[in-house]
């Protein structure tokens, strides 16, 4: 059993009838899988963006769709991209016993506790989530990768560091087990260099600029004319 339960309600309606039923309050979804037709359906916004939350794409979520239960992943979610609201949802039907792919958050832990911090070191992590494949009870809600070992800008962690649950494997076999998730880097010595680089930039664009041309000297005096005389 899933902590993340939903009720879904059986629709009809689709395509531009869809707008009418998200101005009154509900998402359209449908769940495909399990070797059966795809089922469309709905459920209220507050309550579905809140499962939503709490799932996300690695936990499984019971679903009870007009009292017929069915565990599923969330597999898809469309947000409109200027009001930032859930448009559609797709979940995908598993059975409890089935290995299923999952995308699952990678969470940083005691970099505060490590020497590399006490130094005034930061760290960016360039890999926020990976794939992983398990039962659906299984699937953990997010992958601890522990820091606190971290000492110099010489160090950083990979997958290879991961500690993976028990019954719980990567997706993707061909990953490198070397492929960088954080790096350790610093902050002061990193702006130094920025504006030492910005500095040199604005000095070859003073030298690139033409040189401003001369002002012109007087015109040479006209010769007398002897009727100036006169």
């Amino acid at each position: 059993m899933s902590e993340d339960k939903l009720r879904l309600a059986k629709r009809e309606v689709t395509g531009k009838k869809l707008k009418k039923l998200r101005s009154e309050g509900n998402i359209p979804s449908v769940v495909y899988g399990g070797g059966k037709e795809p089922i469309l359906t709905a459920s209220p916004y507050n309550i579905t963006e809140k499962v939503l939350l709490s799932a996300g794409y690695h936990s499984p979520v019971d679903l009870d769709i007009e009292g017929r239960p069915q565990m599923a992943l969330v597999k898809s979610v469309d947000i409109d991209p200027v009001k930032r609201t859930i448009r559609n949802v797709q979940f995908q039907a598993v059975s409890a016993d089935e290995i299923v792919e999952a995308t699952t958050p990678i969470t940083i832990i005691g970099f505060e506790t490590s020497e590399a911090n006490k130094f005034g070191l930061s760290i960016l992590q360039v890999m926020e989530e990976i794939g992983v494949k398990a039962k659906p009870a299984d699937l953990p809600s997010s992958l601890e990768l522990d820091a606190s070992t971290l000492l110099t800008i010489e160090d950083g962690l990979t997958v290879a560091d991961l500690k993976l649950p028990k019954g719980v494997e990567l997706a993707d076999k061909e990953l490198d087990p070397e492929t960088a998730i954080l790096n350790v880097f610093d902050p002061a010595a990193e702006a130094a260099q920025r504006e030492a680089e910005e500095a040199a930039a604005k000095a070859a664009a003073v030298e690139a600029e033409p040189a401003t041309p001369e002002a012109p000297t007087d015109a040479e005096p006209k010769a007398e004319d002897p009727a100036d005389k006169a």
